[in-house]
C-alpha cells in the first residue's frame, strides 16, 4: 500500500528511488509529495525483493507524469541498485548512484527543507563509500543547493576480520582494537576462553597478516568493539544485539551517576576501548561504567568533529543521520554538546534515522543532481533545490 507525506518544499525532480538493501523501502517524490512503499525488509530472500519490483512499478502509476530520474545506492551488487538501472533503462532515464551517507543527511535536509551549507554526522553499520571502502562514521559537509558535498573526517578505522563474520561476532572487533594498539599477542589469551583457541588463533593470525580482513570505519563496528571488550556480548543473534546491549548498560549507570563526565576530542577510540579492557581486567568497575565511557567519549569526539567543522566552514547547522543515533544516549548527548556551542541540531522528523528512510536522501540528491545539470533530465520539469 502507498502512503503519502508532505515535504516544506517542492522536490527539484520528480525522482524513484530504491532505497537500501538492509530495510529496504522505496519511495518517488513529486512537487511536495513523497510515496512512500511499504518496508520489504531486508534485500536477502526472494520474497523480499519480489515485494520491491512490486512496489516499485505500484509508485510509478501513483506518479502524476513521467520519472524523470531513479536514484540507487552505489554498491553495484544490490538488489535495488539492479531494479533501479533497469528501470531507469526501460523509461530512457538516467540511474543515479548516490553515496549511502551522504543520503543519509540529505533525508533531514528534504524533509525539513534545508537548502544551505550543513555538517552531517552519519554513523550506521557499513555504506559503501565513493572510494570503494566501507564506509560509517562519517563527518560530512553537504551542500544540497550546490549539489555539493565532500567527507571531512571519520571514525578511526578498524579491520574486520574474516570479512562479514566480524559484523556478527563482536569480540573480533575487540581483536580488531588490539591489532590496532599493537597488541595482537593478548588475543588469544584474552578471547580464547569463550570462543576457544582455533578461532582466537585465526583471528589473529588473519590480523597480524591482513588476510581476509579489510578496514571500516563504522561506528556499529566500534560499538561491537566496546562490547566484545567488556564480555557483553560475543555473538550476536540478532542486529545490533551488541550495540543495545551496551547502550542499555550505560543508560543505566550515568541514570545512578548523573555527574559522570569525561572529557574525549579524538575520533580514534581505541584508547578508549583500552581503558575498558583494563577495567575489565583490573576489576574496579562495572561493564555499566565501561559502557558509559564508550559512549559519552564517543559523543564527545564526534561533536569536537563536527564543532570544529562547522565553524572551519561557516554553518551552524549539524545534520545527525544513520540507524546508530537511534542510540538515545548517544544522540542525547551529542546534541546537547553541539547546542552547548551554539550549533543549530537537526535529524529525520518523519521517518527513520536508519536505513528505512534512506530512500528519501537518495531520491532528494538525485533531483538535486538533475537541478545542478550533472546528468541530462528527461524533461525540463526540473525546480530548484535552494
Amino acid at each position: 500500500m502507498i502512503r503519502s507525506a508532505v515535504l516544506p518544499k517542492p522536490a527539484p525532480a520528480r525522482v524513484l528511488a530504491c532505497g537500501a538493501y538492509l530495510k529496504n523501502t522505496a519511495c518517488l517524490i513529486e512537487g511536495t509529495r513523497v510515496l512512500w512503499s511499504d518496508p520489504h525488509g531486508d534485500l536477502i530472500g526472494a520474497a523480499n525483493r519480489e515485494a520491491l519490483n512490486v512496489s516499485v512499478e505500484e509508485l510509478l502509476r501513483e506518479a502524476s507524469g513521467p520519472v524523470q530520474a531513479v536514484a540507487h545506492d552505489l554498491h553495484p551488487d544490490f538488489h535495488s541498485t539492479h531494479i533501479a538501472q533497469a528501470v531507469a533503462d526501460r523509461l530512457g532515464v538516467p540511474a543515479i548512484g548516490v553515496q549511502h551517507h551522504h543520503a543519509h543527511i540529505a533525508v533531514a535536509q528534504a524533509e525539513q527543507g534545508v537548502a544551505g551549507p550543513v555538517i552531517g554526522l552519519a554513523l550506521d553499520g557499513v555504506g559503501l563509500g565513493d572510494d570503494g571502502s566501507a564506509w560509517g562514521g562519517e563527518v560530512l559537509w553537504v551542500d544540497s543547493a550546490a549539489n555539493q558535498w565532500r567527507r571531512l573526517n571519520h571514525l578511526a578505522p578498524l579491520m574486520l576480520p574474516g570479512g562479514d563474520v566480524a559484523a556478527r561476532e563482536p569480540w573480533r572487533m575487540a581483536a580488531a582494537v588490539l591489532q590496532r594498539l599493537g597488541r595482537t599477542d593478548e588475543i588469544e589469551a584474552r578471547f580464547a576462553p569463550s570462543v576457544g583457541v582455533f578461532a582466537a588463533r585465526l583471528v589473529r593470525s588473519l590480523l597480524e597478516r591482513q588476510v581476509n580482513s579489510f578496514p571500516t570505519t563504522s561506528a556499529g563496528r566500534w560499538f561491537d568493539a566496546a562490547a566484545g571488550g567488556l564480555g557483553l556480548c560475543v555473538h550476536q543473534t540478532f542486529e545490533a544485539e551488541a550495540a543495545i546491549a551496551l547502550e542499555q548498560q550505560a543508560r543505566t549507570w550515568l541514570q545512578a551517576h548523573p555527574e559522570y563526565v569525561v572529557q574525549w576530542t579524538s575520533l580514534d577510540l581505541a584508547p578508549l576501548v583500552a581503558k575498558l579492557f583494563a577495567m575489565s581486567d583490573e576489576g574496579v568497575a562495572s561493564s555499566g561504567e565501561g559502557a558509559a565511557l564508550f559512549h559519552l567519549g564517543l559523543a564527545g569526539g564526534l561533536a569536537h568533529a563536527a564543532t570544529e567543522a562547522a565553524r572551519a566552514h561557516g554553518t551552524r547547522t549539524v545534520i545527525l543521520g544513520g540507524g546508530c543515533f537511534l542510540n538515545q544516549v548517544l544522540s542525547e548527548r551529542v546534541s546537547a554538546a553541539l547546542h552547548g556551542a551554539s550549533l543549530v541540531v537537526l535529524r529525520p522528523q518523519g521517518v527513520c534515522c536508519g536505513d528505512a528512510g534512506l530512500a528519501l536522501g537518495q531520491a532528494w540528491v538525485a533531483g538535486c543532481t538533475l537541478h545542478a545539470g550533472q546528468v541530462m533530465a528527461s524533461s525540463a520539469e526540473v525546480a530548484s533545490c535552494a
